[in-house]
């Protein structure tokens, strides 16, 4: 099915004011760029102190419901399929206009920005009206008070020389309308049928949906209004298929193997779901863990937990815990994130050091000693001698 394309709404207006603490009624720039857009509405009733308004780059055909905005300045409604000028006689302070590759194929509608006094500069680069031989002289003719015309200065030359050839020029151009209003409805009738021939080609097939998308990207299109919209539906269209299968691949995932983060005994695992590099260290008086995170990883992402028996640190939501052989002090436990490496050492202090034996030192053997060799890690508390053998084990007295 068709998805529907976006409109105006106060949610998203509300997104684009950040920068004014959310507040819409006080805003004096707002941009709805690139949003797929296809009606103007509500920004008269909403946002009556705009002085800049970017629309570039949607699917917008009209130019209306814009007669309230009283402070405008800046419009830019480039790259839309807007096809005449018009409902903008009452923005009395637009200084400047950006029309760039739309439809316009009605110059002559050039003729209602007239009333605007304050226009100084208007974009029209682009649309089909800019091929209309005299197209630059009939504008800057019509529109006195502009002062740059798609980027160009108009100098006063230029428009002495435009207002000579200006009497013969108005009956050409709307020759050159009602020939593009001829060609242009034709060819509206021609995209409908190629996509109407497009769906029932694929109707009967297994694999239709994804042999539509593949055909519509690969044919040749004609450059109008409704290739945009059909170019916007499919790529809406993929955006939401690749996000469903995202969200269908996370589910799995999770169904798949269920984390368990503790025995049925209440002892805790360990477990490296984001299969980060770590190093340990147990010192004397101190565990400590040093995780490698990626160095360019925001700490907001990362969570530590330190509890007596286990340390559980959480990446994008992805669980690393370790068990703990020795009890750790919690509340005194301490992380820090190395600003080179973007490593994270947590130091967790054991609850009772001076009963823990070091791991790695080794007692050295005393000289003289009879006997075989130590091997290994000692434990003290299970040294005991036999009372037959303790008195061959005790040395002489010097």
């Amino acid at each position: 099915g068709q998805l529907p394309l976006s409109s105006v709404t106060e949610q998203l207006v509300r997104k684009r004011a950040e920068h004014n603490e959310l507040l819409i009624s006080t805003l004096e720039e707002l941009s709805l760029h690139q949003e797929d857009i296809e009606r103007i509405e509500h920004l008269g009733n909403w946002c009556r102190e705009l002085k800049i308004l970017l629309l570039q780059s949607n699917l917008i055909p009209r130019l209306e419901n814009l007669h309230r905005l009283k402070r405008l300045e800046y419009l830019n409604v480039a790259i839309n399929n807007i096809e005449r000028i018009e409902n903008l006689e009452s923005l009395e302070s637009l200084r400047k206009l950006d029309l760039t590759l739309n439809f316009i194929g009605e110059l002559t509608s050039v003729d209602s920005l007239r009333d605007n006094h304050n226009l100084r500069e208007l974009f029209l680069t682009g649309n089909p009206c800019t091929d209309y031989p005299g197209y630059r002289e009939y504008v800057v003719t019509v529109l006195p008070q502009l002062e740059h015309l798609d980027g160009k200065e108009v100098t006063r030359g230029e428009r002495l020389r435009a207002a000579k050839v200006f009497p013969g020029l108005r009956s050409r151009i709307v020759q050159l309308e009602a020939q593009h209003r001829i060609e242009r409805d034709e060819q509206r009738v021609r995209v409908a049928r190629q996509l109407d021939e497009q769906e029932s080609s694929v109707v009967d097939c297994d694999d239709d949906e994804q042999r539509k998308v593949t055909e519509f990207w690969e044919q040749k299109s004609e450059h109008c209004p409704e290739t945009r919209i059909q170019m916007a539906k499919f790529s809406r269209r993929a955006a939401e298929k690749e996000r469903q299968n995202e969200e269908q691949k996370q589910t799995e995932q999770q169904k798949r193997r269920p984390r368990k983060l503790f025995a049925d005994c209440g002892r805790p695992y360990s477990l490296n779901e984001p299969r980060l590099e770590f190093d340990f260290r147990d010192e004397a008086d101190r565990l400590e863990l040093e995780l490698h995170l990626y160095r360019f990883l925001d700490t907001s992402l990362v969570n530590v937990d330190a509890q007596p028996r286990y340390v559980r640190v959480t990446v994008k939501g992805k669980i690393f815990q370790m068990a703990l052989q020795h009890e750790i002090q919690p509340d005194r436990a301490s992380c820090q994130r190395s600003m080179t490496t973007g490593h994270l050492l947590i130091v967790m202090p054991k609850l009772n050091p001076e009963q823990v034996m070091p791991v790695g030192r080794k007692l050295a053997p005393k000289t003289g000693t009879t006997g075989d060799k130590l091997a290994g890690a000692v434990d003290i508390r299970t040294i005991c001698g036999s009372a037959d053998s303790r008195d061959e084990s005790i040395p002489d007295l010097i």
